[in-house]
């Protein structure tokens, strides 16, 4: 029934010779990761004009310089980006720069960082969707959380099904948005140069220049580079990308960040000439600019307008999983996550990192009772420390591997480390009420990080194996001892003895009786004694109910006997196994007891025998 429904949601497996045809060329590639960072315009001008507006509405005139060094700031980070790809084209991104050129310790506080930063993405973003659905019906507002939870689970469900089919969903929410954006920014410009804006006059700058304090402009640089999250993801997802990999990748990158470039300038530009205030609406900038610009907000066109953006941020999340469980085989490569976020699932996806994701994100949302705006600031912060990281460790690169043009390329790289580290600081000091708990989690993920590395080279220094050590763990051993434990004697008694038998030199069945009354268990012995005459037999009383001690002592006995007589010592558990796995639960767990009592000892060896049921 479940292999039926798993075909159902998540489709047929696909053969790993298959692997090639999920790759992604520009055009869907640009659908399935860039939707984080196109849905950001819905946003990040109102980021801006809300801390500008909040101090003075005579202050909204500083969201054009402010957008001019957002821009600024995100060509930066994507040229730094490019070079990164073609750098490292094996993926990983900040993580990868960070560690090759600053350390792993760099590289690990940029892999912690985006980690936690693509389960914010995706709670932030189902957040927000949740937010348009229930606007437009309020009558769903009180299952928000649970609209938001769903949301995930789609999104998983799209995502297990392999990266082309959710590629191939995303382009209708993507390139729907990018369209009518465009057409909307079009007929905002034509209205804006004849002078066609109803009841608004555009404001002229010089009128109203006042001294303002660099508090406020870092505030609302700050808030409005929000707007930057999502561009690092197509450099973590290099490998998914068609041949030749680095130069699709590059040119996705270089084609998102354009429009995104154009959205943003041509939003904020707008929101200044129509001298939005979002303080005095209920509705967004953006939806206050399409009222506008589409003559009202009852006209089609606003509404077409209000329907790509909810369905934008809808999908935004997206990104998060394309690039959360690339980083996450990155880390695993380096043995610094664990190796199931290595294993491809069924639809050649990494799907314990989708799994994971999306746990994380629901988590999130618990937590925060899906009201996820004022983690927007430790979401920022998240992708910011590893931008700081990556353009300043591609410094370190330049000066190291030196190329064509690497001293323009250093400057560019320093240009953006410096902004970053700049907004980096900004926000610690102006946001620390929405980022403390970033010196909490990330202390806690490189602990995690480091034990797990630990723990992988301990088992590779453990297992190596050399010619010397060869000869010592080379043992011949003169005979073998099995003791089969037992319950009653049944078919599966019958069947574990006569294995036993084929393996060993000694068999030794061993019951732990729990009755007073003696009969029971002279039953159970001239039962043995009648199926296995040949077969030593030991039945040891417990008159408190557990079977672990006494069964403990006697191999302990025997493990001295088969140690003198250099005889391998194997402890046989039999189990019956239902055929079905729900029946599982009417049987006591004392097989999984036993086997968990004596994994640790390595004097002898655990062995269970299954007996399968047919009914």
């Amino acid at each position: 029934m479940w292999n039926f429904l798993k075909r159902i949601l998540i489709g047929k497996p696909l053969k790993t010779l298959d692997e090639e045809s999920q790759k992604l060329g520009k055009v869907k590639a640009l659908a399935l990761l860039s939707s984080d960072a196109l849905s950001s315009v819905a946003y990040g001008t109102e980021m801006i004009t809300t801390v500008l507006a909040g101090a003075s509405a005579t202050a909204l005139w500083l969201q054009l310089p402010i957008a001019a060094l957002v821009l600024i700031l995100l060509a930066a980070i994507t040229l730094s980006y490019v070079m990164i790809i073609h750098a490292y084209p094996s993926g990983g991104g900040a993580y990868v720069v960070s560690s090759k050129n600053w350390g792993k310790g760099a590289g690990l506080v940029a892999g912690g960082s985006l980690l936690v930063d693509y389960m914010l993405t995706v709670a932030v973003s189902v957040a927000a969707a949740s937010q348009a659905i229930t606007s437009a019906f309020p009558e769903l507002h009180k299952f928000m959380l649970i609209i938001s939870i769903v949301l995930v689970l789609l999104l998983m469900g799209m995502n297990l099904r392999g990266l082309r089919e959710s590629a191939n969903f995303l382009m209708v929410p993507v390139y729907f948005f990018i369209a009518v954006i465009f057409l909307m920014l079009i007929i905002g410009f034509v209205r804006v140069a004849t002078g066609n804006i109803p009841n608004q006059i555009a404001t002229n700058i010089s009128s109203i220049v006042k001294p303002i304090s660099i508090i406020l402009f870092l505030r609302a640089f700050s808030s409005g580079s929000s707007s930057l999250t999502g561009v690092e993801a197509i450099s973590n997802a290099v490998p998914s990308f068609n041949e030749p990999k680095t130069k699709n990748a590059s040119k996705t990158l270089i084609i998102m960040s354009i429009i995104l470039a154009v959205f943003f300038a041509g939003i904020t530009f707008l929101s200044f000439a129509y001298k939005i205030n979002p303080l005095t609406s209920s509705g967004t900038v953006l939806s206050q600019i399409a009222a506008v610009t589409m003559g009202g907000n009852t006209t089609i066109g606003f509404y077409i307008i209000q329907l790509a953006t909810a369905m934008i941020l809808s999908v935004a999340a997206n990104t998060g999983f394309s690039a959360f469980p690339m980083l996450a085989y990155s880390l695993a490569n380096d043995k610094f996550m664990p190796h199931l976020y290595k294993d491809r699932g069924d639809r050649l996806g990494f799907s314990n990192g989708i799994i994971s994701l999306s746990i994380g994100a629901i988590i999130l949302l618990l937590i925060f009772k899906g009201d996820v705006e004022s983690l927007i600031p430790l979401y920022a912060i998240g992708v910011f420390v590893p931008f700081t990281l990556s353009q300043s460790g591609m410094i370190i690169h330049w000066f190291r591997e030196k190329g064509s043009y690497w001293k323009i390329k250093s400057i560019i790289n320093f240009i953006g480390a410096l902004i970053s580290f700049i907004l980096v600081a900004t926000m610690f000091v102006l946001h620390f009420k929405q980022v403390w708990p970033y010196f909490i989690f990330m202390p806690l993920i490189i602990r995690f990080f480091l034990v797990v590395h630990k723990h992988y080279q301990s088992i590779a220094h453990q297992l190596k194996l050399d010619k010397r050590e060869l000869k010592k763990m080379r043992k011949d051993y003169s005979g073998a001892i099995t003791i089969v434990l037992l319950g009653n004697v049944t078919k599966v008694t019958v069947s574990a003895i006569n294995y036993a038998k084929s393996i060993s030199d000694e068999v030794i069945g061993m019951h732990v009786s729990f009755d007073i009354d003696k009969a029971k268990e002279n039953k159970t012995t001239k039962q043995f004694e009648e199926f296995f005459p040949d077969i030593r037999y030991v039945d040891i009383h417990s008159s408190y109910r557990n079977v672990l001690i006494p069964t403990s002592e006697f191999i302990n006995s025997i493990a001295k006997k088969a140690a003198n007589k250099n005889y391998s010592l194997t402890v046989m558990i039999p189990q019956f196994v239902p055929k079905h796995h729900w029946q599982k639960i009417l049987h006591n767990q004392t097989a999984f007891r036993l086997r968990q009592k004596f994994v640790n000892r390595d004097d002898i060896t655990i062995s269970s025998y299954y007996f399968h049921l047919n009914e």
